[in-house]
């Protein structure tokens, strides 16, 4: 079984750690254009080309099922990519988690990129799940560069800008960001500390655990994460063979892919 994950940069992790943990014995292949990021100014023709060119590196190596993890090429280039590579490459996009987490009736609070918030994409969304909830779209500029470049310092900044931003009473965050979720805990943190005296503890929603068991539906195969971890890793860095790029070892999902399962050296990925 080979799963393969596609994003502008790191932020395929959380997924691509999930279906790690789902199925240790999958083969993965991860990949991302980090030198093009951040994808979310950019125009949606720009961001549907970029999305493509790294699509199409990942079905170079024959995967059974594509994981779109990026929810900005999820909003803008899922559509095509699905036209150029299905059906015979299943592919999954990324939808923030806004259905479940108005499920709880309680107020919640959105962050995604500047981009996305208040984009109509995430507007329909509140609107077909949550338009009898109090939600707050919350803008996080820089978070997902920040994360993308490992820099601590300006992930604290952005992070507590947000959470500024955060309504006291908020019992839910969604994570619309596939970067957010490699710093969900830092989020927690933030937010908790700001948050109105004897709430309930603050739920996450994030995106990767759905996504990683909507790839295994798609191709037929159950969890098995009791599985031998034999399974191998390739990364594609702007469609040519590479590793895992160093900041993705500041976090616990690439730590995760680093440790489990055998990578493949440059030259046999390529």
């Amino acid at each position: 079984m080979k799963i393969a994950l596609m994003d502008s940069g790191i932020g395929l992790l959380a997924a691509a750690a999930a279906v790690r943990r789902l199925r240790p014995d999958a083969d993965l292949v991860l990949s991302s254009d980090p030198g093009s990021m951040p994808w979310g100014p950019r125009t949606p023709e720009d961001v549907t080309r970029r999305a493509l060119a790294v699509a199409r590196a990942a079905a170079a190596h024959r995967p059974d099922a594509l994981i779109v993890a990026c929810n900005t090429a999820s909003v803008h280039a899922l559509p095509t990519l699905r036209a150029e590579l299905e059906p015979a490459l299943p592919v999954v996009g990324t939808v923030p988690a806004i259905k479940p987490a108005a499920a709880g009736g309680g107020p919640f609070a959105i962050w995604a990129t500047p981009a996305t918030t208040g984009s109509p994409y995430q507007r329909g969304l509140i609107h077909d799940f949550a338009r009898d909830v109090d939600v707050t779209e919350v803008p996080c500029p820089g978070l997902a560069d920040a994360i993308e470049h490992a820099d601590d310092e300006a992930i604290g900044r952005a992070v507590a800008a947000a959470a500024a931003l955060t309504p006291a009473g908020v019992t839910d965050v969604v994570l619309g960001c596939t970067h957010y979720e490699l710093v969900a805990e830092r989020i927690r943190t933030a937010v908790e500390g700001g948050r109105s005296a004897g709430l309930a503890p603050l739920v996450l929603h994030g995106s990767a655990e759905a996504v990683a068991a909507q790839a295994l539906r798609r191709i037929g195969a159950a969890p098995a994460p009791s599985a031998e971890p034999a399974g191998t890793l390739t990364v594609l860095l702007a469609g040519h063979a590479g590793d895992v790029p160093e900041p993705a070892l500041a976090y616990a999902e690439g730590l995760l892919l680093k440790a489990v399962g055998p990578a493949l050296r440059p030259a046999e990925a390529s």
